[in-house]
């Protein structure tokens, strides 16, 4: 592939990061109540006004990564939207009456009231990464040691008493792993220890250890199968759950895998990360029919019971161009790079709105939009605007 090509693509991300970006800070900002509008049509109209913890988190986080990272976003205004938002965050996330001090909402009204509690970690994860890059932006550190206090409460949780979570264990439920939980603190940990040193590093090295350990449970079936829970002993469970994969979570784990075995000077870990965690779930996962990543697949070719399965989402393509190009900038074997380029050409030619700016998120198995809002409940344009971001930065390592 040639300089020019690489130069194309690098450009054609520049233009989406600043698309997306341009979108959420003309259409999501609350100014009445601090915090961010979620739920955004297509045009950018606000069509319901609750606020979702995880993606305010979310936004905070990625206004202060690409102001602290990206010249060009060093500006007053991204600065100011962060602080805002973290504000919100502070006075309204957590939820007192929960049983734990720590334990955030999930959903709250406009004006900051709780409405819904999940009984999982991600809400809590999303804050501990907004905490921790707003205090690097503003050198606050009791935002830092917030961080560090709910990083240190969610792995008590997860390893070594759930109840605080609120979800009790039923005489017919059988304890999982599932991917998604060794994989976000594997995500903290990356966070937490980037550009530091020290006492607080060396902890978190071992629970980044851990998590790397459980990740690799989910390698199934002699190594050709990449499944998206697994018992606590790292074995195949029974039934549809034990079944099922997830093709843009296990690319995800891959690049997690790869940074993490890249940092650490781990080569094995990094040719798993590649082989076993890009490799199979892409292959396995792309629809050579109408092209892009099925959502949900059964590793025994039986129907998922999940109604999405063969929808093509948004952020997965996100994942595998993310993997594919941190791949090639580790190994610079051409096949690494063709794999990019085809997810390149389904992702930029499917899922970005020339119109409107910003991105689709949900397409039918044909690639035609089915849901046309920019925003809601589960898609924010962190994941549009991320990966626009950290893509554009590798492309130019390269270059």
């Amino acid at each position: 592939m040639s300089t020019e090509k690489l130069l194309q693509y690098r450009q054609r991300m520049r233009t989406e990061l600043d698309r997306v970006l341009d979108f959420w800070l003309k259409y999501s900002h609350d100014t009445q109540y601090g915090g961010f509008f979620n739920c955004i049509g297509k045009d950018g109209k606000i069509y319901d006004d609750l606020k979702y913890v995880w993606l305010q988190g979310r936004q905070v986080w990625m206004y202060c990564r690409l102001y602290r990272t990206m010249e060009r976003f060093h500006k007053p205004e991204i600065l100011q939207a962060a602080k805002s938002g973290g504000a919100f965050l502070r006075s309204f996330a957590r939820v007192s009456n929960s049983g734990s001090p720590w334990k955030c909402a999930f959903c709250l009204t406009r004006d900051g009231k709780a409405l819904k509690v999940q009984r999982t970690i991600f809400s809590e994860c999303f804050y501990v990464m907004a905490m921790d890059e707003l205090a690097r932006v503003t050198g606050d550190n009791d935002m830092q040691v917030e961080a560090a206090q709910m990083m240190d409460q969610l792995v008590h949780w997860v390893r070594v008493d759930s109840s605080g979570l609120g979800r009790p264990q039923l005489p017919g439920d059988t304890p999982v792993c599932s991917m998604a939980v060794p994989m976000m603190l594997l995500c903290l940990v990356q966070q937490l220890t980037e550009g530091r040193s020290g006492e607080q590093v060396d902890k978190y090295q071992e629970v980044g250890s851990w998590c790397v350990k459980q990740i690799l449970q989910h390698l199934q079936r002699g190594g050709t199968a990449i499944l998206e829970s697994v018992s606590v002993e790292g074995k195949e469970l029974p039934g549809c759950q034990g079944r099922l994969q997830n093709p843009g979570h296990a690319l995800e784990a891959g690049w997690f895998l790869l940074q993490y075995g890249v940092k650490n000077g781990d080569q094995e870990l990094q040719r798993t990360a590649v082989d076993k965690f890009m490799e199979v779930p892409f292959l396995t996962g792309w629809d050579t029919e109408h092209g892009g990543l099925f959502y949900f697949l059964d590793v025994d070719g039986y129907c998922p019971t999940q109604l999405e399965w063969s929808m093509k989402l948004w952020w997965p393509h996100c994942e595998a161009l993310i993997a594919y190009l941190m791949a090639y900038s580790q190994y610079r074997e051409p096949a690494l790079l063709e794999r990019f380029a085809q997810v390149y050409d389904y992702t930029f030619s499917h899922f970005s709105d020339a119109e409107n700016g910003e991105w689709f998120g949900y397409l039918t198995q044909e690639g035609k939009v089915t849901l046309d809002f920019k925003g809601g409940p589960f898609k924010v344009g962190q994941v549009s605007f991320t990966k626009p971001c950290q893509l554009w930065e590798l492309m130019g390592e390269m270059l």
